[in-house]
């Protein structure tokens, strides 16, 4: 224990000395960072300062802090906007013809098919269809027309042959019939029993005779049945043949109107693209649409809520989104009758179609674009007009806060119709005073105390 409690003292360890290290000291390009720092702080911080005594200074001057406007004199218009696309007022649907004849579903081929977004006239044939097949049948079907004419000219005569061989019979059984009557006559001279023959042969030769009589007017109701059974044959070849010349004539579409072919989508597969020459269409199937580009419409919807506002010639202002540069006149010239609700609105969501002509034209107006007009409402050659955020609503009563000097006058006024932006006042301030703008009645008073 003692041991360990008093060690014995032991010799120094002699030290030897060794490489000195230099402290390091700072960059001069960190100490630059961190004075830019500072002086940047120190900078935003003499800014606040000012501005919060340029704050005070201002209150304490009774200045305002808030924005202002002036009170002007001009025109005041209400315009709303109707939202829609662009279409043809007078256009023509060009469709693949519809066939008449009995192979009506079977595919058609384009081969010759307008370029589109080109300028036609009436008469400019803008589609055809390949007509080959059409042409090879009507050959065949016109054969079967000529036989079925051959089958009732040589029936007819047949027929006469087999009436008149009919008559001859007749003829003869009425001269049997005579010669048994005279016969008959010349009885008084030959006995009982002949006498009782030569009736019996008078009542049969005029039952042969009746007979006779009786099958030809059975036999002239049977032929005028066959002839008319192939007539009624020959008449139906016929049609059938006539109906595939007027498809064939109708293979070749030419347009009645004068415009713009604009083409119609297919879908391929599940891409869509346009119809093009080579394509397999059907009958009835639309292709195209030459439409009158100086007969265009924007067609729209508004909501129920708005249509009593709406009336049948205000005149519009119409944009499209794709040039927005271009601006079109417009007026409006139908309105719908009924309310229908839209595909996904709910059911107590109405809107009224509308729709808005497009006076003029313009080389880049072309259906199916998206389109807005806004058509004038309401409209005042003169008035004076405030902003609508000057206008404060207290208890049913409308104020505007004009400025006086350094303070703002409360002031009743009265108000007439507004749009969107502005507010027509019929009384209580003048043109070129300035109102403030978004303060309430509170605010306002506080700033007048100061």
């Amino acid at each position: 224990m003692s041991a360990l409690l008093n060690p014995l003292p032991q010799a120094p360890v002699p030290q030897h000395p060794g490489p000195q290290i230099a402290p390091l000291e700072p960059k001069k390009s960190s100490r630059g960072w961190l004075i830019g720092l500072l002086l940047v702080a120190v900078a935003s911080l003499l800014g606040w300062r000012w501005m919060e005594s340029r704050k005070a200074e201002e209150q304490a001057a009774g200045q305002p802090i808030f924005k202002t406007a002036k009170v002007i004199s001009g025109p005041f218009e209400i315009r709303m906007r109707v939202s829609g696309q662009t279409s043809a007022r007078n256009y023509v649907n060009v469709t693949v013809p519809r066939m008449t004849g009995p192979e009506a579903n079977r595919p058609l081929m384009l081969t010759k098919l307008a370029a589109a977004g080109v300028l036609v006239r009436p008469g400019t044939r803008v589609a055809e269809i390949d007509a080959q097949a059409m042409l090879d049948h009507i050959d065949d079907v016109h054969s079967t027309v000529l036989q079925a004419q051959s089958d009732v000219t040589k029936r007819r005569a047949e027929q006469g042959i087999e009436w008149e061989n009919l008559q001859q019979s007749l003829r003869v059984a009425k001269s049997s019939l005579e010669k048994a009557k005279l016969d008959a006559a010349s009885g008084e001279v030959r006995t009982t029993i002949d006498q009782e023959l030569m009736k019996l042969a008078v009542d049969e030769a005029q039952a042969a005779f009746d007979e006779l009589k009786t099958d030809l007017n059975f036999k002239e109701a049977s032929q005028k049945a066959e002839l008319a059974v192939l007539s009624y044959t020959l008449e139906r070849h016929v049609r059938h043949r006539d109906r595939h010349k007027k498809d064939a004539e109708r293979f070749k579409v030419d347009t009645p109107l004068s415009g713009l072919v604009v083409m119609q989508s297919v879908y391929m597969g599940s891409e869509p693209r346009q119809i093009q020459e080579g394509d397999q269409v059907y009958s009835g199937q639309s292709i195209m649409k030459v439409v009158a580009p100086n007969s265009m419409q924007v067609e729209g919807n508004i909501s129920q809520a708005d249509s009593q506002q709406f009336r049948v010639g205000q005149v519009a202002e119409i944009a499209l989104d794709a040039f927005p540069g271009v601006k079109l006149k417009g007026k409006i010239y139908s309105l719908g009758a009924i309310a229908a609700a839209g595909f996904r609105q709910t059911n107590y969501i109405r809107n009224v179609p509308v729709r808005v002509e497009i006076i003029g034209s313009d080389p880049r107006l072309i259906p199916d674009l998206s389109a807005s007009a806004d058509v004038l409402l309401d409209k005042q050659p003169e008035a004076i007009l405030v902003p609508r955020a000057a206008v404060v609503t207290e208890e049913g009563k409308h104020f505007v806060y004009v400025r006086k000097g350094s303070q703002f006058e409360k002031r009743a006024v009265e108000l007439g119709p507004r749009n969107y932006v502005q507010q027509v006042v019929k009384s209580g301030v003048a043109q070129g005073e300035e109102v403030a703008l978004n303060y309430t009645a509170p605010v306002m008073a506080k700033a007048s105390a100061q």
